[in-house]
């Protein structure tokens, strides 16, 4: 049924539940998995830092990456512990466009993304899992 599984991967909580579940149906499916997670730019206000010391903003670029390098590694232990090997990847870009351009490049079956809890109705219209429900090419399986 679904032979590549990507999940939505970020430092929340909801996103790490995602996850989980990904690399639970992947074993269960036999299916490839791979993580999508989207690049930040820095804030503007790291301009500031900048000024005071040009080394200053190479340190925080330095940080900025090697976060994302954390967050790759803590996916690939969580999937090993479960006796899977995932793929991740760090892609920057604007979040609905990159990882509905990701899901159609690698040909993804299933997008999984942790849903956030929100008090307003109005909020998820313009959330990033909206958009990717409403744009993504593949099957996306909402997790709370």
């Amino acid at each position: 049924m679904f032979k590549k599984i990507a999940v939505a991967y970020n430092e929340s909580p909801e996103a790490e539940r995602a996850l989980t579940s990904g690399i639970q149906l992947a074993n269960t499916l036999g299916a490839e998995l791979s993580t999508i997670t989207v690049s930040t730019p820095l804030p503007a206000y790291t301009a500031f830092v900048t000024a005071s010391g040009p080394s200053l903003s190479h340190v925080l670029m330095s940080d900025h990456e090697n976060s994302y390098g954390v967050l790759e590694r803590k996916a690939s232990d969580i999937a090993q512990s479960q006796g899977l090997q995932i793929r991740c990847h760090v892609i920057e870009g604007h979040e609905v466009a990159t990882i509905v351009s990701f899901l159609r490049s690698q040909g993804t079956d299933l997008l999984i993304i942790g849903l956030h809890q929100r008090d307003l109705y109005l909020a998820r219209l313009w959330s990033t899992v909206y958009g990717l429900a409403q744009e993504a090419p593949c099957s996306v399986l909402g997790v709370h």
